[in-house]
């Protein structure tokens, strides 16, 4: 059965957070980055593939469609052959979860690249969450999941104002800053928050004035700053390094 003009019409509005938002859902696209939250077992509720793409035997999700049905529905100029629609859910961060195990929180984290590549960085390194302020990148918007490269389908993610989730945190709480001691001399711990900011802004002052420890990555050149994502990485690998998985 062809795709009705409200069908199309819906899939082409989620690319929009305030329509995702209304609707509950999101949509993804793409062979690769469906391939990896289908082997996550993410719960996927639709997908619309055009006779190219390998379905999956006897999924029931699967609906087949036109490659010019898939043009008019796809978010890219070229489009892919498979594009699914999975449900917004969003974990609310209980009390007293920051102070066990490792935990990246992120602050004001706008590029959806950075957050995408920040949740496979948790995943490499096996973090056991990420915090997400409500200023960052949507979580669910198509840029920040095909950056996390199926992460997305594998960390547990919150998203929490950063300041009222670290008050009381009894964890240390590392901050990433210019000014800090040197990511070389971190003493083992079990249970941390890893803190990030911005580029351009770094810190927010509400979120500084919670840092327990702020750490430095040492500078040998004439770089004035670190990507987000390759700063917390260094963290993470010293971190991990001392105290082992």
């Amino acid at each position: 059965m062809p795709l009705t003009k409200a069908e199309l019409a819906r899939l082409r509005d989620l690319r929009e957070k305030k329509h995702r938002e209304a609707a509950g859902l999101f949509v993804i696209e793409g062979e690769k980055v469906i391939g990896e939250l289908l082997a996550a077992k993410y719960p996927l509720q639709e997908i619309y593939a055009t006779p190219a793409w390998p379905a999956p035997p006897g999924d029931t999700r699967v609906r087949e469609i036109t490659v010019e049905e898939m043009t008019r529905a796809s978010h890219f100029p070229t489009p892919a052959t498979v594009l699914a629609v999975g449900q917004i859910t969003r974990r609310a961060l209980p009390a007293g979860t920051l102070n066990h195990g490792l935990t990246l929180a992120l602050d004001g984290i706008q590029d959806p690249g950075n957050v995408g590549t920040l949740l496979r960085l948790a995943d490499w390194f096996a973090l056991d969450r990420v915090v997400l302020s409500p200023d960052c990148a949507d979580l669910f918007s198509q840029k920040v999941i095909n950056a996390s490269m199926g992460s997305f389908a594998r960390v547990t993610v919150h998203t929490a104002a950063l300041p009222e989730a670290l008050a009381g945190v009894q964890a240390t709480v590392l901050g990433c800053e210019l000014a800090g001691d040197d990511v070389h001399t971190l003493r083992p711990r079990r249970d941390a928050v890893i803190v990030v900011g911005s580029e351009g802004r770094g810190l927010s002052p509400a979120v500084q004035a919670l840092v327990t420890q702020r750490v430095t990555i040492p500078r040998y050149g004439g770089a004035e700053s670190l990507n987000a994502a390759v700063a917390a990485a260094i963290v993470c690998d010293n971190l991990r390094r001392v105290s082992g998985p």
